[in-house]
């Protein structure tokens, strides 16, 4: 099987098509977890016009996205791939955590419900350039 699916990804255009189905998958899935992990609804959130969360799940997208470009670029199969961004979501995911751990002063979650958008800003900043980091790793 893994034979026939590494044939049919050598057409540039079935491989093209392979890892973007496969990122926009691990992206809601991702983001489903982030979703579980927080104290909001993200997406009801952002229909009420929160743009605190809106900039910190923009963030979080992004970031998800990119440490999905430096797995494609750094891996030769979509399932290295896969494996490799699933390591950096966990990583991104960790970051967080430590992130609402090491602002002892308020709660993250909080500020960004109350739509705090320095917060939220500062949240989107941290999921973009984290994923840099972590991409890097990956690469």
């Amino acid at each position: 099987m893994e034979q026939e699916v590494d044939q049919l990804l050598s057409n540039t255009f079935a491989a093209s098509l392979a890892y973007v189905s496969v990122a926009v998958l691990a992206l809601l899935v991702f983001l489903f977890f982030f979703e579980f992990v927080t104290k909001y609804k993200c997406w009801q959130e952002i229909k009420r016009g929160n743009m605190a969360v809106a900039m910190a799940t923009g963030g979080k997208i992004f970031g998800i996205c990119n440490l999905f470009r430096f797995s494609i670029q750094a891996n030769e199969t979509v399932y290295q791939s896969i494996v490799w961004a699933t390591f950096g979501f966990a990583l991104l995911i960790a970051a967080y955590f430590l992130f609402e751990f090491l602002t002892p002063v308020f709660r993250i979650d909080d500020e960004i419900q109350k739509d705090n958008k320095a917060v939220g800003f500062i949240a989107m900043i941290i999921s973009i350039s984290l994923s840099y980091v972590i991409g890097a790793t990956i690469a």
